[in-house]
């Protein structure tokens, strides 16, 4: 084994028995090539990445190519998601490189104090389609290093110049409902009204920091053809490949226009964001359709993602035996042996399950007609042809786990659980389900003393240690979900530890013009230090520090929150006016601070204030925060929005504020729906 055998990171350890030399990045790989006057290969990827396996298969495991890499280059293999810093930093040099094209595996070269020379993204093993073999490549660079060195070093300079200077020409401006209404017209530009979609044309990623926007127009201006633009495409997704239809949960994305064929990894960002997202179109819709994939999506990572110490593991891989999809396919024979006759048949025609099958002759399982077609079809009610589906679903999902399941990525993602936290919170408030509350609980309490040390996050954790400092998304996603953890239980121990961790970032990550640096002003020094604006798969840092920040001033009546937060998304306006689906969270934000936020304080013995709290969770209320305490309070309250608050003639009482400014303190349920 080579150096990855003692790594954290379950995708630097896939390559702990690569022929090859690989160093984990740090002062050893550095020091190694400056001493032997060796330029960098440094590849970028992450577990569950189909082409990473491949170009490992292909050239990390080749003997002849790992010898010329031992030979002539220091190598250093990064899990991205570990090291979001050096990935985003490299990223934009090979966006640099290649004329915008960027993806994993990436490879880059660089010179031995970290400055990139060249880079690019898959290489075959030898020249094919068009693309030069990666030992071309290798040739090509190791040629340039060693007898152009000047001509290196300009373009060293120049691409590094180039990342510190790095920004999005950042424009500031107003925030007005003017800027809001812009957004979400070009959010919806490219609606796809067959299969759902806020763009028409393949790959087909869910965007579901956009669909929230949408949503939330749809609330606030009461508009039904946002709510159906939402409403059509989760039913779509639901229905489609892209969701596991046995087991639950999303797979990252969908290869065609139509939902259907997914690249099967399932990713734990995605489903604590989707959860989250489906769980709001139920509150607004009424549906039961969505809440049913949301607590499916909640079942499916309790069973299958959770770590026994109380965090959530990140990624299941996409193949299994080799094979991209395997676990997650069938064919009508298996269904015939594993059902009786009348559910086979059911279960055939409820997911269009064919003797050719819609992928490599086997079936992806897909909805593609409504539960009442399928039973007219089998001359049954629906709702026993929903009994033969639900008995037909425990039955194929225990015939699966007797399947080689995919690669799990058992790591845990300080940012990526914090999304979690805060769906999960909100799972358990607003379905009133106790097993989602102690779940979500005990990920809390394991986040904020597992992975901190020193009062600081800690970003990554497998097989009892965590480690790498924290990024700016562990701080902000973890605000967000203790924010919503004390919407739920109202101990004010998460809402202390929320205002903690919002000081920390802004004493160690802010940027001098406003908004945030992604690493702390104490982080290891790197050839550029990043700063993510826009949104990629995860909200960006800064989008959501904005929102978190916003809900926070609006808890403490602390203006210097909001000012920092009116500075991240107003200088995004001209971005954001230009481009909103590269800025769904800071659109999210923008809603908070233009809108206003409904400061919602409820005094009374529990009993008393229920029917008060179930107002405010009865309905998707994206601008109401909600703070509750059981007696009188004074000056000294925690949060501030309930000092001095009292019960009215005994009773338990709601007061409804704006920038602590109050309505009439109410008694009755009916009473505070009115002044929400």
């Amino acid at each position: 084994m080579n150096r990855l055998a003692n790594a954290t990171s379950p995708y630097l350890r896939q390559h702990a028995n690569n022929p090859v030399d690989w160093y984990q990045w740090g002062e050893e790989a550095f020091e190694a090539a400056r001493r032997d006057d060796k330029p960098i290969l440094l590849s970028i990827g992450y577990s569950s990445c189909h082409w990473c396996h491949v170009m490992a298969h292909e050239s990390f495991e080749n003997p002849e190519i790992a010898a010329f890499m031992n030979r002539e280059f220091i190598n250093i293999k990064v899990d991205r998601e570990e090291r979001p810093d050096i990935d985003d930093i490299y990223m934009q040099a090979t966006l640099m490189f290649t004329g915008g094209h960027g993806g994993w595996p990436m490879t880059v070269f660089l010179l031995p104090d970290g400055r990139p020379i060249h880079a690019g993204t898959y290489f075959p093993p030898r020249d094919a389609r068009g693309m030069p073999g990666f030992p071309r490549v290798m040739a090509a660079v190791l040629d340039a290093y060693r007898n152009r060195r000047d001509d290196v070093q300009d373009i060293a300079a120049q691409v590094t110049g180039g990342l510190q200077r790095s920004e999005l020409g950042l424009s500031g401006g107003e925030l007005t409902p003017a800027l809001l209404e812009q957004a979400y017209q070009g959010m919806i530009r490219d609606f796809d009204p067959m299969h759902g979609g806020l763009t028409r044309s393949a790959p087909k990623f869910p965007n579901p920091m956009n669909l929230e926007y949408v949503l939330r127009w749809a609330v606030a201006q009461q508009s039904e053809e946002a709510l159906n633009i939402v409403t059509f495409t989760l039913k779509k997704m639901a229905r489609g490949g892209i969701y596991d239809q046995i087991g639950g949960g999303f797979a990252r994305y969908s290869v065609d226009e139509r939902w259907l064929v997914p690249h099967f990894e399932k990713m734990l960002y995605d489903n604590s964001q989707l959860s989250r997202l489906y769980m709001h179109t139920w509150l607004s819709s009424g549906d039961p359709f969505f809440k049913r994939i949301a607590e499916e999506i909640y079942d499916y990572i309790l069973r299958e993602m959770s770590a026994p110490e109380g965090g959530f593991y990140s990624t299941t891989d996409a193949d299994s035996e080799g094979e991209e999809g395997k676990f997650f396919l069938w064919t009508p024979e298996e269904i015939r042996d594993l059902l009786p006759a009348d559910e086979a048949e059911a279960a055939l025609m409820y997911w269009g399950v064919t003797e050719h099958g819609n992928f490599e002759e086997r079936n992806i399982l897909n909805v593609l007609l409504d539960d009442d077609v399928v039973a007219k079809k089998l001359n049954i009610s629906v709702e026993e042809l929903q009994q033969r589906i639900d008995s037909a679903k425990h039955t194929l999902y225990a015939a699966r786990t007797h399947r080689i399941p995919p690669g799990l990525d058992d790591k845990v993602l300080t940012a990526w659980n914090g999304m979690m936290l805060a769906s999960l919170a909100e799972g358990a408030r607003f379905f009133k389900r106790d097993d989602y509350r102690q779940a979500a609980i005990r990920n809390a309490e394991f986040l904020l003393t597992t992975m901190q040390k020193d009062g600081r996050l800690l970003r990554s954790y497998k097989d009892g240690v965590a480690n790498y400092n924290g990024y700016l998304e562990d701080y902000a996603c973890l605000l967000d979900g203790l924010l919503a953890l004390y919407q739920l239980t109202f101990e004010t121990r998460y809402f202390e530890a929320a205002l903690e961790l919002a000081e920390i970032a802004i004493q160690h990550y802010a940027a001098p013009d406003g908004g945030f640096y992604d690493t702390s002003d104490d982080h290891e020094q790197l050839i550029a230090r990043p700063r993510s604006l826009q949104d990629n798969a995860t909200p960006s840092g800064n989008s959501m520090m904005a929102k978190v920040l916003a809900q926070l001033s609006a808890y403490t009546g602390e203006a210097r929150y909001e000012e920092i937060s009116r500075r991240i998304v107003g200088q995004l306006v001209a971005a954001m006016q230009q481009y909103p689906q590269a800025f769904g969270e800071a659109l999210n934000a923008v809603d908070l601070l233009v809108r206003g936020i409904d400061e919602v304080a409820i005094i009374g013995e529990k009993g008393d204030a229920q029917p008060l709290i179930d107002v405010v969770n009865t309905a998707y209320r994206p601008n109401a925060i909600l703070a509750y305490a059981a007696v009188d309070q004074g000056e000294k309250a925690q949060p501030m929005l309930l000092a001095y608050r009292s019960r009215v003639q005994g009773k338990a009482a709601a007061y409804v504020c704006r920038k602590f400014v109050c309505q009439q303190p109410v008694t009755t349920g009916d009473k505070l729906a009115e002044a929400l």
